[in-house]
């Protein structure tokens, strides 16, 4: 018995079952194609602060999942343990926008198809995603939606600054009202006719309004 029968397993065999150059190759493409996916979440993105680490995951993503792709397909067995040891793991981090989610799962399917060898698949399938996604949702709406928190000191001055906003505004929503002893705070859903937010002014400066602000928002209203 020499020295190499002992070692002869299929572990060993398995060295040689993907070629380095193929290996490179697949992640140099997964890495290309996740920049691609970051740099379109980078400017589909439309929350407060920008996450970074969310863009360099989506990336890693890209390239984690076609290494772990082109590990199954060069070995049957190895794939059925996979998906054993795959079926473990949870993710405990919430998704806050439903878009994210959207491109967890570009990322995850452009390393799957990318590691099976459907190289245009994956390239052209991934720029039309992207062009889908900076059309619609960069897509500007006619009218911007404002939040307007206003504070007056009795229904006499509440009822003036309404009858001005509506004079401005397509749209006038009451989301929340507040009301205490010389003290009234209205939350308004406003839709303006232009974006000329000079009315705030205007309305700060009325008798019986302590303080106007206006907030752009996304349209999601929580409450």
């Amino acid at each position: 018995m020499t020295f190499n029968d002992i070692f002869k397993s299929s572990f060993l065999e398995n060295v040689t079952a993907i070629s380095l150059l193929d290996m490179v190759l697949a992640l140099l493409l997964a890495f290309g194609l996740g920049m691609f996916i970051f740099l379109v979440y980078k400017k589909t993105y439309q929350g407060v602060i920008f996450s970074t680490s969310f863009g360099v995951t989506l990336i890693a993503l890209t390239m984690i999942t076609t290494l772990v792709i082109l590990a199954v397909t060069s070995n049957v067995v190895l794939s059925l343990g996979m998906v054993g040891a795959l079926s473990i793991v949870r993710f405990r981090t919430a998704i806050k926008d439903p878009l994210d989610i959207a491109f967890l799962f570009w990322s995850i399917a452009a390393g799957i198809v990318l590691a099976a060898g459907l190289i245009p698949l994956a390239v052209i399938g991934s720029v039309i995603i992207g062009v889908i996604l900076l059309i619609f949702v960069n897509r500007k709406s006619h009218t911007r939606p404002y939040i307007a928190v206003i504070q007056c000191d009795n229904s006499d001055s509440e009822q003036e600054a309404m009858e001005y906003i509506k004079q401005t505004a397509h749209f006038l929503s009451v989301k929340s009202k507040t009301a205490q002893k010389g003290f009234i705070e209205l939350n308004l859903d406003i839709r303006l006719k232009d974006d000329d937010t000079g009315f705030i002014n205007d309305l700060a400066e009325m008798p019986g309004i302590n303080s106007a602000v206006l907030v752009s928002y996304n349209g999601d209203y929580m409450g």
